[in-house]
């Protein structure tokens, strides 16, 4: 995929900003659109192709390109020749989008009808997301993916691409190394600083994009393009291994990641090392991981157990709850002064707290709850993974992995 500098990208035309108009391609020709965080290529129109554009100052015309834009060079559309029309004659143009996408593995053909007899609209490249209007099936039982671009409808075959089973959220707490970790070995949320390392080099090998949750967010309400593999990290408490060995790690894959903090834990200055007991980063320490790290809430005083061992925000009531909540993005408003997403404490919620974290201004909560997210979850009752230190890189692959057909 070809990657557009910050230069370009700003001067690149936003197709909502005027009224597209449909013009011809003369040419076989590249488009781009962003993708996360960057502008690449992401397939190609074939000559001949009617495709809504709007025309701007620049070299590059945009169009609508799945929940955000695309463009294509000026230069390789001319006007429509003849009578040539765009076919809409069920109205699917107007459509609304539905909470699927499917993903791309590879360069993926776009047909013009479903079968793979009629001709080719394009090619849609490999590694993206992108949202479905309908699914049929043909006289051969043939699934298709009916979706919208640069308001054309073209045709996906499900031999070329797979249907989107969610981005996972990764789970981490506590690492240490295992000479090190005497204490807190028999507990599933310490992992070790290999097993850390070996499942970041796996997602960095197999070229997954790490979002943030402000990403996370725009995919579960359909509002932003995302590659076909991503996944998000998360750590819960804000414990101080994060800063001394998730940290490096992270940097060095240019990853970036959540820490959902414990706000009356953050300590005023760091603390001398101690593998036997659960330290908290210091004010100091939480600034030196920012360039990495975003900081959203663990609550502020809630993050405890009653005596029965269940988490003691069940038993609070919906104004203290809301009290804490609101108190904890206080505190972490002088390290984000967005604090809008929440992970429960020990994954313990009810209907009190879930109305307190709507009430706060949280727009994303996690839980526990084992599974990926998807367009259209409840987005105060998130779910997401665990990947144990005793985990292989196989198991990994099994559990985070959207695998292709074939």
């Amino acid at each position: 995929m070809l990657f557009f500098s910050g230069s370009v990208m700003a001067r690149l035309v936003d197709a909502n900003t005027a009224a597209p108009h449909y013009m011809q391609t003369t040419e076989d020709a590249d488009i781009w659109a962003q993708i996360g965080d960057n502008v690449v290529t992401v397939g190609n129109i074939r000559a001949g192709q009617m495709l809504a554009v709007v025309p701007g100052a620049e070299d590059y015309y945009a169009f609508h390109f799945g929940f955000g834009n695309g463009w294509i060079d000026k230069g390789h559309l001319a006007l429509v020749s003849g009578k040539k029309r765009v076919m809409d004659s069920l109205g699917d143009l107007n459509k609304p989008l539905s909470n699927q996408n499917l993903i791309t593995w590879r360069a993926t053909p776009l047909y013009n009808a479903p079968d793979t007899a009629s001709p080719r609209f394009g090619t849609l490249a490999g590694n993206l997301r992108y949202p479905i209007l309908s699914k049929l099936k043909d006289r051969l039982n043939q699934t298709w993916f009916q979706i919208r671009i640069g308001d054309r409808l073209a045709w996906v075959s499900s031999l070329d691409a797979q249907e989107d089973n969610g981005i996972p959220i990764l789970t981490y707490h506590h690492i240490l190394h295992d000479d090190e970790n005497t204490r807190f070995r028999h507990t599933s949320t310490t992992t070790s600083v290999r097993a850390f390392t070996n499942q970041m080099t796996w997602l960095r090998d197999q070229g997954y994009t790490t979002l943030s949750l402000y990403q996370l967010e725009g995919y579960v309400r359909n509002r932003i393009n995302l590659p076909g593999r991503a996944v998000a990290i998360t750590f819960d408490d804000g414990l101080k291994s994060v800063s001394r060995y998730a940290y490096p790690v992270l940097r060095q894959y240019g990853f970036k990641a959540t820490a959902f903090i414990i706000s009356s834990r953050i300590k005023r200055k760091p603390q001398k090392w101690d593998p036997k007991s659960l330290q908290f980063m210091s004010v100091q320490e939480l600034n030196h991981i920012a360039d990495v790290f975003d900081f959203q809430s663990h609550t502020h005083f809630l993050h405890r157990v009653d005596n029965s061992n269940h988490p003691i925000l069940l038993s609070r009531s919906y104004q203290n709850i809301l009290m804490d909540f609101r108190h904890s993005q206080r505190a972490l408003a002088q390290f984000n002064p967005h604090v809008w997403y929440l992970s429960y404490p020990f994954g313990g919620y009810d209907e009190k707290a879930i109305r307190a974290a709507r009430d706060a201004g949280f727009h994303l909560a996690v839980t526990t709850v084992k599974g990926k997210v998807k367009p259209g979850d409840n987005p105060l009752l998130l779910k997401r993974l665990y990947i144990l230190r005793t985990d292989s890189l196989e198991t990994m692959s099994r559990l985070i992995s959207n695998q292709p057909q074939g």
